[in-house]
């Protein structure tokens, strides 16, 4: 309902407008200041002072006698509040957002007919993935169910390091070691098992006389030379060593509520020719020379210092090149591309961009939102020095404090409804602790505060949803049924709650154009707040009338619909019992 009141907001604003004389200004919609009582207002007063010589109070107040809301349906009253021009709402607009938010397609906005490619995570497979590294799979699968939401046809796509040298070092260490020169592994799983030979090989490189050095990485080479020739023997060998990695990655995003549409390989488009053509083109360039055997590209002229290496001096692409054909396929084949990435990789993604420009092309459907690391109170992580939390540790344990809060509050549950709750908490407190955070600003990995079922938390929300599910079981027990009435919506506790009800479409719209779906994490958590005390001041069973208490249930529903809709978005699971 917000965005159709909006709508009206905007439409008649810019006829008031136009009949003053002043067609095509900006309206300046916003939120209105917190003193005055209106859903929405307009600051246009400032910029029309200006223009007229007047003051922005009378400007406003000129603005709002000039607004015909005669044929609105949601508009109430248009009036001035000192320069600003204030919108408030009907009654109608607070019944049609609780029938609406009744109806199982709330929080589904209408097709934009808009196909997006989202890829996230494709964290290299040669180990288990690790708390520093658990936002980009969190956040990028938040914002793929948010653009869903939002009318887009969204594809998941994970992008497969496979041709790379950290692959090729990978299988040279599985092949060359044997297991007796391994650290113990803390889990009977094929990616803990597996990286145990990364971190050796890895390890073993630094530390080996110069001699035994240039012979492992001539070894290592020559896997890379047979991966860039596209030999199906050196790809079945590496293939054999990252596989099993990949699919023991893929159980801890599964645990975590990740699922990917694709798996791309970085080498289809060493094998497809792809990749070759990019380089072709690239020399082709007045920007591109070569200096002792590598080819690079000069992007000066594109305000970024660092030339962009895309041959090596061997002969052999990089990731880079790959990237760049990857990038050009997305573009061809999809509205919009959308690579989540850490801040680390920022030049490459301000170089990527550049490129594909030279390419020629169009770029203006590619979006790169990036987010900062997850640490450690001690510091950072690491695959490869093996520093760091596993992700399923941290997955373990916050089910196991969940199953502990769980059953002391209600120890007569049953061990299958307590192993439910305790994976829908633990693993939710896990993704809202991660995902409510603005993507840009680090985060030190606390326990406690993730964990916390009792703060600004994933368990907070979902006791909201619990308790509205309730109630709901309770009315029906009781006989109630759900029924709108405009005069009790319009009592101040109710319109508070189904005011903010109201406002999550408009929080899936601007969190899909944004990119930014903590802005959801934060919308339901306020609506969490807004519905408990909507629950300890308006009683169902025991209210006064009957009117009373079908159109509070119809408010219940269309509340515990909006929580478990948003709690969907995040990726978190919504019980009904707690």
């Amino acid at each position: 309902m917000f965005r159709a009141f909006r709508t009206e907001v905007t439409e008649c604003l810019r006829e008031a407008l136009a009949e003053m004389g002043h067609p095509g200004i900006d309206i300046g919609i916003e939120e209105p200041p917190g003193q005055i009582d209106a859903a929405l207002a307009s600051n246009v007063a400032f910029r029309l002072a200006d223009l007229q010589g007047q003051p922005p109070q009378a400007i406003a107040g000129a603005v709002a006698e000039a607004a015909d809301i005669t044929e609105s349906r949601y508009i109430g009253e248009v009036s001035a509040a000192g320069p600003y021009v204030n919108f408030s709402i009907t009654p109608q607009y607070l019944t049609d957002t609780v029938r609406k938010a009744m109806m199982p397609t709330w929080g589904q906005l209408e097709s934009t007919d808009t196909s997006v490619i989202i890829e996230h995570t494709s964290a290299n497979p040669t180990g288990p993935i690790h708390v520093g590294r658990a936002r980009n799979p969190i956040f990028g699968d938040a914002l793929a169910r948010v653009l869903s939401a939002a009318g887009a046809t969204v594809e998941r796509q994970y992008y497969v390091n496979d041709a790379g040298r950290q692959v090729a070092t990978f299988t040279w260490a599985v092949e060359h070691f044997g297991d007796e020169v391994l650290a113990a592994a803390d889990r009977d799983r094929a990616d803990h098992q597996l990286v145990r030979y990364y971190r050796h090989g890895s390890s073993y490189l630094e530390e080996a006389d110069p001699a035994e050095a240039a012979a492992a990485t001539a070894s290592i080479d020559a896997i890379m030379q047979g991966l860039e020739a596209g030999d199906q023997a050196t790809y079945e060998r590496v293939h054999a060593v990252i596989d099993p990695v990949l699919e023991g990655m893929s159980a801890t995003l599964r645990r975590l509520g990740v699922q990917f549409d694709t798996f791309v390989e970085e080498s289809e488009f060493i094998r497809d020719g792809s990749a070759e053509a990019v380089i072709d083109e690239l020399q082709a360039l007045p920007e591109s020379e070569k200096q002792e055997g590598a080819w690079m590209l000069d992007l000066s002229d594109a305000g970024i210092d660092k030339e962009l290496v895309f041959v090596r001096g061997d002969g052999t692409s990089l990731y880079t090149t790959r990237d760049l054909a990857y990038h050009r396929w997305k573009l061809q084949a999809f509205d919009e591309a959308v690579t989540v990435l850490g801040e680390d990789h920022k030049l490459q993604a301000d170089q990527l961009r550049a490129t594909l420009e030279l390419l020629g092309e169009d770029t203006a459907g590619l979006a790169q939102p990036w987010y900062s690391w997850v640490t450690l109170p001690e510091g950072g992580m690491s695959t490869r020095a093996g520093t760091g939390i596993d992700l399923d540790d941290l997955l373990d344990e916050a089910v196991r404090r969940a199953r502990a809060e769980v059953t002391a509050r209600d120890p007569d549950l049953d061990a299958g409804t307590i192993d439910a709750i305790a994976h829908a908490v633990g693993v939710g407190a896990v993704r809202y602790d991660i995902i409510s955070k603005q993507p840009t600003k680090g985060i030190t990995f606390d326990w406690d505060r993730a964990l916390d079922v009792e703060a600004q938390s994933a368990p907070y929300i979902q006791y909201a949803h619990a308790r509205a599910s309730g109630i709901i079981d309770a009315a029906a027990a009781a006989a109630v049924e759900p029924m709108v009435d405009e005069s009790v919506l319009e009592r101040p506790v109710e319109a508070a709650m189904v005011r903010t009800i109201a406002r999550y479409p408009r929080v899936i719209e601007e969190a899909a154009i944004e990119l930014a779906p903590h802005t959801v994490a934060t919308y339901v958590r306020e609506c969490a707040e807004q519905f408990n005390q909507f629950y300890r001041e308006a009683r169902i069973i025991g209210a006064d009338d009957s009117t009373l208490a079908e159109t509070r249930l119809a408010i219940v529903i269309g509340a515990q619909s909006t929580l478990a809709s948003g709690l969907a978005l995040l990726g978190i699971d919504a019980p009904e019992v707690m």
